[in-house]
């Protein structure tokens, strides 16, 4: 099927089940590669009170969650969850929780870059954070996994000391939430069908290929597929 898809991951990188949303999402991808995929990720916040200089993660999650007990349950539920899609989440490794305002710009300005390079940056992002504990509001962090990403750390670091693409940002994030987005991941295959959730490959799968299948028809703009 050649009637390319586009889907918008609306996500925070400090989200651990959008991180497992991501893995799931590329098993998905691989089911159907008869399908060509336009895939944008967009900016959400789950916190963004969190000072820029970010929150110690022991405080935050006592303040969010109270019971270490039940913290404690979820990291292990999401280790397990993680292990099955190739992720060594290391919450011990986390001591800050950063404000992820800067981190979105930088994977906007990603988009501009050669394909598939968002998706990357993206990608190390959640493993810098999740895996190495790294404080991805950290402006060096930031311009050091861009680089890695492809993109160039010069533009990155220049225009990370400026305010630029900060209001577009934060109205993206208001759009989502105007939206309806009140949880992340959240897969939007061509701007109007919602997948919400880290589900699993098969049922992402299955929506690309009913999406493609109506768009292919001529059925989608009808609100048939």
């Amino acid at each position: 099927m050649t009637v390319p898809v586009t889907i918008d991951v609306v996500s925070d990188v400090v989200c651990p089940w959008c991180y497992v949303g991501r893995a799931r999402l590329k098993k998905a991808l691989e089911a159907v590669p008869e399908i060509s995929v336009n895939l944008r990720w967009r900016p959400f916040q789950l916190d963004p009170t969190i000072p820029p200089e970010g929150k110690s993660r022991r405080d935050y999650l006592a303040d969010k969650f109270g019971d270490e007990t039940r913290i404690r349950q979820m990291h292990e539920q999401l280790g397990t969850l993680g292990e099955a899609e190739g992720i060594s989440f290391d919450f011990d490794a986390i001591a800050l929780s950063p404000n992820t305002l800067n981190a979105h710009r930088v994977i906007r300005w990603a988009a501009t870059a050669e394909p598939g390079v968002q998706d990357r940056l993206v990608g190390r992002l959640f493993a810098l954070y999740f895996e190495e504990g790294a404080d991805i509001g950290n402006a060096a962090v930031l311009i050091q996994a861009a680089k890695e990403a492809g993109m160039d750390a010069a533009v990155v670091e220049t225009l990370l000391a400026t305010d630029a693409d900060r209001t577009e940002v934060e109205q993206e994030i208001a759009t989502a939430q105007q939206m309806g987005v009140t949880g992340v991941p959240c897969f939007l295959l061509e701007g109007r069908y919602a997948v919400v959730g880290a589900q699993e490959p098969a049922t992402l799968a299955d929506a690309i290929r009913q999406v493609a299948q109506a768009k292919a028809d001529g059925t989608l703009d009808n609100g048939q597929a």
